[in-house]
Parts: structure tokens; C-alpha cells; sequence
């Protein structure tokens, strides 16, 4: 069932993202490996490691990369959990697609666009995080497939509308290689 505060949502038929991207979560027990952003989109805040798809490149092709250059790590099972969409009004909209994994080779290290750290799922800095994160990335750890778009003034929530579960894959907008 979605959950939503429909105050001044896009059309979401129409609307066009100007970056399309990935993020990826991973976990092992209790504990879930975040990085500090050192530049970019969202630099200071903290996140899963991930980046703008690269023309020709699948998102599972991309988040995989990503994490090989932001953390010196290769997922080995990565799994889509989910799609975010994001209208802006101060950087371009966003179309992410989420994903997590618990098996990696390599050892997390630190490079000039992140900082790993592993940290409680209860435990969870969302304060220092994007907003919406606090919406749907327990849900995802969990195993859950979503769906979710959320409307930002910079960096505050003006309107969202969520979908976890079956029907959530159902919005799904997919990416096609262009």
C-alpha cells in the first residue's frame, strides 16, 4: 500500500530525470557498510557508495563499478531493492536505482570520494543523511522491494509517495540503454 503526502508531486508520467544513477547498500548481520561522501552530489553527507550510470552501462554494471572506484570493493550478489525518483528544484532530477548485496571481495578502503565505515542498522546516522533515506532504507535492508519519489525544496521534502512490496516493482521505470 503507498504511503504518500501528495502535496505538489510532478506528474510522474511525464517527468524526465536529467542523471540517472545508482546506490548501493551493503550488509552483513547487523551492520551496514556507509561511506562519507568527499565530493559531488549530496559531498558531507552520508550514503552508500554509487554514481551516474555511464552511457552503455546497465545499473547492476554501474552500482558494481561504483564500488570498485569509490571503495576498492566488487559486490558479488548484488540485488535491485528498489527505484528512487527524485524532482528537484536546485541540481537535476534524479532516477536511482537501489540496490544491496552481502558478499564482497576486497577490503573497503578509503579514496578521494568516500570514506567507508561500517555501522548498526540500528544504529543508523540519518541525520546525517539525505532526507528521504529515513523512508525506505530499513525496508530495503530488509530484504523489501520499493518504490519512491519524493519531491525536494535543496534539501527538504516538500511531497512523496512510497510503494513497498510487490505492486512497488510494478512503478518501476527500468532503465534503458541509450
Amino acid at each position: 500500500m503507498p504511503k504518500s503526502n501528495h502535496k505538489i508531486l510532478p506528474d510522474w508520467e511525464q517527468w524526465e530525470p536529467g542523471i540517472h544513477a545508482t546506490l548501493m547498500f551493503v550488509h552483513q548481520g547487523s551492520r551496514v557498510l556507509l561511506i562519507e561522501k568527499l565530493r559531488g552530489i549530496g559531498e558531507g553527507k552520508i550514503n552508500g557508495p554509487g554514481g551516474k550510470i555511464d552511457p552503455g552501462e546497465t545499473p547492476e554494471q554501474c552500482v558494481i563499478r561504483e564500488c570498485q572506484e569509490e571503495l576498492h570493493i566488487t559486490c558479488l550478489d548484488p540485488v535491485k531493492r528498489g527505484e528512487l525518483w527524485f524532482a528537484m528544484n536546485d541540481i537535476p532530477d534524479i532516477h536511482c536505482h537501489v540496490y544491496t548485496a552481502t558478499q564482497f571481495e576486497g577490503i573497503p578502503t578509503a579514496t578521494d570520494e568516500a570514506i567507508p565505515y561500517w555501522c548498526e542498522i540500528e544504529e543508523i546516522p540519518f541525520e546525517r543523511m539525505w532526507e528521504d533515506d529515513s523512508y525506505w532504507l530499513r525496508q530495503a535492508l530488509a530484504g523489501e522491494q520499493f518504490d519512491a519519489r519524493f519531491l525536494f525544496d535543496h534539501e527538504s521534502i516538500l511531497g512523496y509517495d512510497i510503494t513497498f512490496g510487490g505492486d512497488s516493482r510494478d512503478r518501476w521505470r527500468g532503465y534503458e540503454v541509450k
